[in-house]
């Protein structure tokens, strides 16, 4: 049997996915942008051989103007900054540039020689890689005469810049819904949503059955392994969990979303890591900029497009973040009240909470 050659090559989707996993691995992956190309590797997955490639080639260090502003790099290019390569440059300058971990022990890192000239979308699509790949924001660019035959000799997966740049929401397909008894209703059920690019997939657990046609009791919780597992005391994630299910039991329905947006967005180890800059003394919004993040990186569309695809379009929000409220707004969605959710404060967490209301404008 033969099937036509289109139906096996890979689509968009399918080779953004392929270059996120590559880069978590430390493969490089080639960018195009018409008749621009460059080879992209992640600061963090980086090793020695790869980087030794790279002399002769010109090669820069694009890491984010949050990340610049801590280095004294100057942010020519607005949202990113460039940095060249210095000629005996080591893996152990490209870390210490990308991660914030050493910055108060060794906090000169110059001098610096920022570059202004040329293309600088392949750039961003190099940080835009990396932050999917939940990585540190950080990338070595080398310039390229001719992508497609420098990927096909090396077999390396090429991207058009303008797919990794792409903002549309990748669409989200229901896997599977099964009923699921649970300690705050018996009257439980697991809906299983994957996106088609191969991302981390995101649940909803409904409770009772809520009334399509009118307000569901709804939270957004973003997945929170430390809180919501291991009853971490540094956030109210693990307490606000469990108080909106309660809440939702007590009243006999309502939906939460559990939307695997670790860290605001960042991951798992990058959450660990301004964990660790907060032990130094860093608020948490701080601790997201050292190391390269915006205060939040998480894109609440996804929710949005979980509870339309539920069946409802008006919700009573479980949150005290206003900006949840206007994000599912701006996507459609009714929000005819917030309802407060203010547990878990503790000694260890009350610095945490402050900087979210006095940072974030979380309602406290």
């Amino acid at each position: 049997m033969t099937f036509p050659t289109t139906a096996l090559i890979p689509t968009l989707t399918e080779r953004l996915a392929r270059a996120r996993a590559d880069l978590g691995m430390g493969v490089p992956v080639v960018v195009c942008d018409g008749d621009h190309a460059v080879m992209i590797l992640a600061a963090e997955t980086l090793t020695e051989q790869r980087l030794a490639t790279l002399k002769g080639m010109d090669p820069v260090l694009t890491i984010t103007a949050h990340r610049a502003a801590t280095l004294k790099v100057p942010a020519y290019d607005g949202d990113i900054a460039r940095v060249a390569l210095p000629n005996d440059v080591d893996l152990r300058w490209v870390r210490a540039m990308a991660d914030p971990a050493d910055d108060l022990s060794s906090p000169m890192k110059g001098p610096f020689k920022p570059a202004r000239e040329g293309q600088t979308d392949v750039h961003r699509a190099g940080i835009a890689l990396t932050k999917m790949a939940r990585l540190l924001p950080a990338c070595v660019v080398a310039p390229l005469d001719d992508g497609s035959a420098f990927a096909s000799m090396h077999d390396l997966t090429r991207l058009d810049a303008k797919t990794a740049l792409d903002t549309d929401l990748t669409p989200l397909d229901p896997v599977i819904s099964a009923r699921l008894p649970l300690d705050v209703s018996e009257a439980g059920r697991l809906h299983i949503f994957r996106p088609e690019d191969g991302a981390e997939e995101h649940y909803a657990i409904e409770i009772g059955n809520p009334d399509r046609a009118a307000p569901v009791l709804a939270r957004l919780h973003s997945a929170c392994f430390t809180g919501d597992v291991l009853g971490s005391l540094k956030c109210d994630c693990g307490p606000q969990l469990r108080g909106a299910m309660v809440q939702m039991g007590s009243e006999g329905a309502g939906v939460l979303l559990y939307l695997n947006q670790e860290g605001r967005g960042i991951g798992l180890a990058n959450k660990m890591r301004a964990y660790s800059l907060q032990n130094q003394g860093f608020d948490t919004v701080e601790a997201n900029h050292r190391l390269g993040f915006a205060d939040d990186e998480r894109d609440f569309r996804i929710g949005a497009e979980i509870l339309r695809k539920l069946g409802f379009s008006q919700v009573r929000l479980l949150t005290n973040n206003p900006e949840k409220i206007a994000k599912l707004e701006s996507c459609g969605l009714t929000v005819t009240e917030r309802v407060p959710l203010k547990v878990g404060e503790n000694r260890h967490n009350q610095a945490y909470l402050a900087t979210k209301a006095k940072k974030s404008g979380h309602l406290l």
